[in-house]
């Protein structure tokens, strides 16, 4: 029985085999996860249609894979324990192995070949290796040979035998490559289209956090009791910036073909940390969400993306995005629009600074907004006036409260 790859969510029709979860000749169970895939958005298990015996795993981790096509076939759970081999497993470790590393000089035969080792070669080979953990080393320990270091061929005529391992002091210079996994790889191509097409500008602004860590400070216990989530920093914010997408509307829009289209909700995206990069699914209908629902549904994100469960539908759409650098200790930056949307606004950490208030320098807890924005779309006048709002409603956050 074949395991088919199910369609994975509008406008995908392939995907990258990231791990096997089942190897062949284990026991499934219907509707159990057997291979992990990635798609340009997130990873997406495949489960098993039926129980049985995983027999063939049909692709490799690292192969692309089409939506429809079979990755991996399921025998008869009574017929005992399947006898064929994974298909990682099906070559010998030989027909991978760089040349040099296994099968014979001229790459004919599997016989060994003797060799004629000078004797400063000989010295060399008998210190120990630079490193046992490098990339050679693992493919080494991989295929099942030797970890030792390979016989040295001999010298060409006139070519002195150089032997980096002769100078122990000599520091480890190894590489290692490791393929761009698909997320990164769509990361990368979407980042350099907005540079590409969108004007992208940055404004900075500032804000006094004293207010807001107040309140926090305040009703943490309360709320955390009341509700079970923690209050924090990113509801006071999203909150903020839909009363300044309601009084800017055009950094909550998008430009298509010749067109702009306006939105009168706020679908807010919120950057979240997962194990393969920077993932930002969205807070669909910002404008109607409580605090508390807001915290619940961040919280909800940020541990789906650890547990790599967000679904494709999670990180579909959007108006607007929220990027927190903060967290990480970032100062300033300015960050990148994710495509179609015309706006994203960057958090940074928050530090105690000298400045003025009604004429006396006092110490308050700081922090820098960056609103970058697609400038063929959003005036600066707009961005000023959108961080000036974000701004106002931090520093009196009962202006979140009557809507002001």
């Amino acid at each position: 029985m074949d395991v088919i790859i199910p369609p994975l969510g509008e406008s995908i029709t392939e995907a990258t085999v990231g791990q096997w979860l089942k190897q062949v000749g284990d026991a499934v169970k219907a509707d159990e996860p057997i291979v992990s895939l990635e798609t340009d958005k997130v990873a997406v298990e495949v489960n098993a249609t039926a129980d049985g015996i995983l027999t063939d795993q049909l692709f490799r981790e690292g192969d692309t894979v089409a939506v429809g096509a079979a990755i991996a076939r399921l025998g008869d759970s009574s017929a005992g324990a399947a006898t064929t081999l994974p298909i990682t497993q099906a070559v010998p470790a030989a027909a991978h192995a760089p040349d040099g590393e296994a099968g014979s000089p001229t790459g004919e035969g599997n016989a060994p070949t003797p060799e004629v080792v000078p004797a400063a070669a000989k010295a060399a080979a008998s210190e120990p290796p630079l490193s046992t953990t490098g990339p050679a080393a693992r493919r080494r320990a991989a295929s099942g040979e030797d970890p030792a270091p390979a016989p040295v061929a001999p010298a060409k005529a006139g070519a002195p035998l150089i032997s980096s391992a002769s100078d122990s002091s000599a520091p480890n210079r190894n590489e290692e490559r490791v393929k761009m996994t698909r997320l990164r790889q769509t990361i990368a191509r979407r980042l350099k289209e907005a540079q590409n097409t969108a004007a992208i500008l940055t404004t900075f602004n500032d804000v006094d956090m004293t207010a807001v860590m107040e309140a926090r400070t305040r009703y943490k216990d309360e709320f955390d009791k009341k509700h079970g989530v923690r209050l924090g920093f990113m509801s006071f914010f999203v909150k903020a910036c839909v009363l300044a997408l309601r009084d800017v509307p055009a950094v909550n829009g998008r430009i298509e073909g010749d067109e702009i289209v306006f939105h009168d909700y706020a679908d807010i995206g919120i950057a979240v940390s997962s194990p393969n990069g920077l993932v930002v699914p969205i807070l669909r209908d910002a404008q109607t969400r409580s605090f508390a629902n807001t915290e619940l549904a961040i919280a909800d994100f940020g541990k789906r993306a650890r547990d790599g469960q967000l679904k494709i539908e999670d990180l579909q759409g959007g108006t607007f995005t929220i990027s927190n650098g903060g967290v990480f200790g970032s100062l300033m930056s300015t960050p990148i629009l994710n495509p179609p949307q015309s706006g994203v606004l960057g958090m940074h950490r928050i530090e105690e600074r000298p400045v003025v208030k009604n004429g006396q320098i006092v110490i308050r807890p700081m922090m820098y907004l960056a609103l970058s924005y697609d400038h063929r779309i959003v005036d600066g006048k707009d961005a000023v006036t959108f961080l000036v709002r974000v701004k106002d409603a931090l520093e009196d956050p009962t202006r979140l409260l009557i809507d002001l």
